[in-house]
């Protein structure tokens, strides 16, 4: 109960991280749902979810800055209460034997799932360039205003959001598992915001990567042509 009570409090306003923990953390609840956290460079989200019973329940996320063992971690979204997204939080976090401890007004404890180092594609994406509806020109997005579409990548783990932080408005979210072979990039889902029947389907594309770019190319869940170029936040 306890736990559940400091996840509670997390998600009201609280997220945090440890030394520059860069990788993927989760906490497993007694109802059967998780949270997971993910940190790559100096960006981080979270969400909560429950992959048996293909439910979404939250996310949150931003940038964050270290100095020493304090985290200073800025909100770019949060669905579930905009009036945070903006405003700075200040915890004090701990690494130690695979354990993470953030403390805010509660501390609140992570096992790692996996790292970031030696992972080709880990790191924070913004989306720059897209192919609509199967055509074969990309177009860049995003490039005014204040909307974003992000990839957060552990070593093991992704999540992408879409989001407008100036007008605190949240598009989707989805996350799950990835691996890396033979130029092949495949996603497994665990949570899908706007469609929990996706929850468990796996997809494939072929990726490269050059100078910092991220080409992607397949096809998405439902079955049509994908091409985008993502590039590492900076």
């Amino acid at each position: 109960m306890k736990q559940l009570v400091l996840i509670a409090l997390f998600f009201c306003g609280s997220l945090a991280m440890a030394q520059v923990p860069k990788g993927a953390w989760k906490s497993q609840e007694p109802t059967g749902s998780t949270s997971t956290l993910i940190v790559a460079d100096n960006y981080l989200t979270i969400a909560s979810y429950s992959v048996l019973n293909k439910y979404y329940e939250r996310t949150e996320g931003g940038p964050f800055t270290m100095q020493g063992d304090q985290m200073t971690y800025t909100p770019e979204f949060n669905p579930s209460d905009t009036a945070k997204v903006g405003i700075p939080i200040v915890f004090t976090v701990s690494k130690k034997d695979g354990v993470l401890t953030l403390k805010y007004e509660e501390s609140m404890v992570w096992m790692k799932i996996d790292e970031s180092e030696n992972a080709p594609l880990a790191g924070a994406w913004r989306i720059t360039e897209r192919a609509n509806d199967g055509q074969s020109d990309l177009v860049k997005i995003h490039q005014q205003g204040t909307r974003k579409t992000l990839k957060i990548l552990s070593g093991t783990r992704f999540q992408w959001i879409a989001f407008d932080t100036a007008e605190k408005t949240f598009y989707n979210t989805g996350g799950g598992t990835y691996t890396l072979k033979n130029g092949k990039y495949s996603e497994r889902i665990e949570f899908f915001s706007k469609d929990n029947n996706r929850v468990g389907n796996t997809v494939t594309f072929d990726y490269k990567l050059d100078n910092g770019r991220w080409d992607h190319k397949g096809m998405s869940t439902a079955g049509k042509p994908v091409h985008e170029i993502w590039e590492k936040i900076k």
